[in-house]
């Protein structure tokens, strides 16, 4: 039977990895938002976020969650055609539709959750969802912080290093480069 401080060792690093997964979806979604953004702005969507957002203020909340989840399902044959490129070892391809399909989704539903925001906020339930979302990742950073710290302090330590190291190495030269060579 473990111990309570033999568990606490095991399942510590499962939370750790949890957390990088959530940070890294956190990442690409901070990351790439800005990107797609500009993708998004080459279409004129103003007009189409605009009259959304008008058919979302009439609408009850629950029309507005049905309009949130629409680019998962549109989504789901570029899913199938990942899975099916991964049955046939086909990896770049697999990749190249798994990347498509997350710039597509962060797109669409960056889009389409800022006309619905206010309407899916307004269900309970929802609102629970999406507090507990920003709190999972305040939580992951709190889990993240001590290793990153530690790796960063590792980087300027061995930067440090390097640095030192060349210094040295232009000091051998520039001896090297005065001596007369006889």
């Amino acid at each position: 039977m473990m111990t309570r401080s033999a568990s606490r060792r095991v399942v510590r690093p499962l939370w750790v990895v949890l957390a990088l997964v959530f940070l890294l979806e956190a990442w690409l979604w901070d990351r790439l938002a800005p990107l797609v953004g500009l993708l998004v702005d080459l279409v004129p969507w103003g007009r189409l976020k605009r009259r959304l957002k008008r058919i979302i203020a009439d609408a009850p909340p629950w029309a507005a969650l049905f309009i949130f989840v629409l680019p998962f399902s549109l989504l789901l044959p570029l899913k199938f055609l990942e899975v099916y490129f991964i049955a046939r070892r086909q990896w770049l391809l697999a990749a190249m539709i798994l990347l498509l399909a997350k710039l597509l989704g962060l797109g669409m539903t960056a889009f389409v959750f800022d006309a619905t925001r206010d309407r899916l906020l307004e269900m309970a339930w929802f609102r629970r969802i999406y507090d507990w979302f920003l709190w999972a990742r305040g939580w992951a950073h709190a889990q993240v912080k001590p290793i990153r710290d530690r790796l960063a302090r590792a980087m300027r330590s061995m930067m440090h290093e390097v640095r030192g190291f060349l210094r040295i190495g232009q000091n051998l030269r520039r001896r090297a480069g005065r001596r007369p060579v006889q």
